[in-house]
C-alpha cells in the first residue's frame, strides 16, 4: 500500500512540475501566435536594395520634387513584402525589414480598448495559475516527502487536488480569454501590423500543454486520495471482523469455562 501511495505520489508531483514549467515559459514567451504581415514596399532610392520598388524615371529628380507621380510596373502582391512576426501575451515582435533584428510593441497597446480589460483579466488569470500549481506542488512535496502518518498524507493530498483543479480552471479560462483578444485585435487592431496570415505557435501548444499536465496531476491525486481512503477502510474492516470473532470466541470460551465450572 506504502510503495503504490508513493508510486502515484511521484506521477503527480511529475506532471504538476511539467506544469508549472511549461506555464511560466509560455507566460514570458512571445510565440502564442505567428505568422506573417504584409507592408508596402519602399522605395529604392539611391541605394538600390533588393526588396523595394524601383520606380521608373529620373530617381533623383522624383526625390527633390515631392509633386512627381510615381509609377511601379509591380503590382498586386509584388508591391509588397511579408515581414514574420510573434506575438505573446506581453509584446509583439515583427521582423525589421530595413536593418538586421526584430522591433518589438507591447501588445498591451496594440489591443483594441474594448479588450483591454478582456486582456488584463487573463494576465492575472495567468499569475493566479503559476501561483497555484505552486502552491499544489509545495503540498505535494510535503505530502511525498514530511508526511508522518496516513492521516496527514491524505489531508495534504486533498489539499493539494483542490489547488490543483481551482489551477486547471483558472489556466483553461485565461488561455480562451487571450485568444478571443489576439482574435479581436487580428481584425480591429493597428493597420501596421494586422497580420496577413498567422496560426497559433509553441508557446501556446505549452499553455495547453502546460494544462493537460495539470488536470492529469489533479486526477492523479484525485486517484490516490480515493484508493488510499478505500484502502484504509477495507483494512479496518478486516480488522474489526477479526476483532469482532476474537472477542466473540472468547465470549464462548469464558462461557464454556464457567459452565464447566458450575
Amino acid at each position: 500500500m506504502k510503495t503504490n501511495r508513493r508510486c502515484r505520489a511521484l506521477l503527480a508531483v511529475s506532471l504538476n512540475l511539467m506544469a508549472l514549467l511549461f506555464s511560466t515559459t509560455a507566460f514570458i514567451t512571445t510565440h502564442w501566435c505567428e505568422g506573417t504581415q504584409r507592408v508596402p514596399k519602399p522605395s529604392c532610392g539611391k541605394e538600390k536594395k533588393p526588396n523595394c520598388l524601383n520606380y521608373s524615371g529620373n530617381e533623383t529628380a522624383n526625390e527633390t520634387n515631392q509633386n512627381v507621380v510615381h509609377y511601379s510596373w509591380e503590382t498586386g502582391d509584388d508591391r509588397f513584402l511579408f515581414r514574420y512576426f510573434h506575438t505573446g501575451i506581453w509584446y509583439s515582435c515583427e521582423e525589421n525589414i530595413n536593418a538586421a533584428g526584430e522591433k518589438c510593441r507591447s501588445f498591451i497597446d496594440l489591443a483594441p480598448a474594448s479588450e483591454k480589460g478582456v486582456l488584463w483579466l487573463s494576465v492575472v488569470s495567468e499569475v493566479l495559475y503559476i501561483m497555484l500549481l505552486v502552491v499544489g506542488f509545495s503540498l505535494m512535496c510535503l505530502e511525498l516527502f514530511h508526511s508522518s502518518s496516513v492521516i496527514d498524507g491524505l489531508k495534504l493530498n486533498a489539499f493539494a487536488a483542490v489547488f490543483t483543479v481551482l489551477s486547471g480552471l483558472l489556466g483553461m479560462v485565461a488561455h480562451m480569454m487571450y485568444t478571443q483578444v489576439f482574435q479581436v485585435t487580428v481584425s480591429l487592431g493597428p493597420e501596421d501590423w494586422r497580420p496577413h496570415s498567422w496560426d497559433y505557435g509553441w508557446s501556446f501548444c505549452l499553455a495547453w500543454g502546460s494544462f493537460t499536465c495539470c488536470m492529469a496531476a489533479s486526477v492523479t491525486t484525485l486517484n490516490s486520495y480515493t484508493k488510499t481512503v478505500i484502502e484504509f477502510r477495507h483494512k479496518r474492516k478486516i480488522f474489526e471482523q477479526g476483532f469482532r470473532e476474537e472477542q466473540n470466541f472468547l465470549d464462548q470460551e469464558a462461557i464454556k469455562y464457567f459452565r464447566e465450572r458450575s
